[in-house]
């Protein structure tokens, strides 16, 4: 499966691993290599995190308070990371973004 991230997604990571760099130069690097080494593990087990909206599934990272939200299309064999976002946060943030962004056609329900 080929693994991508959209646009906002991207601007999450980038976000997240400048205000990680701020703390102390390497948290930046830290959080992205945490980040990648965990979503690498999505294209052979897709289904490795549990599904929490329609057909989103959310990953904890294990050593910062983030989780990665994405979407498996098996139809196009593709995964699509489409939130970054701490923990503490409400889960409305990312479900609003993901309501915005995308026809409510191409967000398949959860059987």
């Amino acid at each position: 499966m080929k693994l991508s991230f959209s646009s906002l997604a991207s601007w999450d990571v980038q976000s997240i691993a400048r205000s990680y760099t701020r703390l102390h130069r390497s948290l930046g690097v830290d959080f992205i290599n945490e980040l990648y080494r965990t979503v690498s593990l999505l294209p052979t087990n897709p289904e490795l995190a549990p599904r929490v909206f329609r057909s989103y599934r959310r990953l904890t990272l294990r050593r910062f308070p983030f989780y990665v939200i994405y979407r498996v299309d098996r139809e196009a064999k593709q995964l699509r990371i489409v939130a970054v976002y701490h923990q503490k946060r409400r889960p409305e943030t990312w479900r609003r973004r993901v309501e915005e962004s995308a026809p409510a056609d191409a967000i398949p329900h959860a059987a």
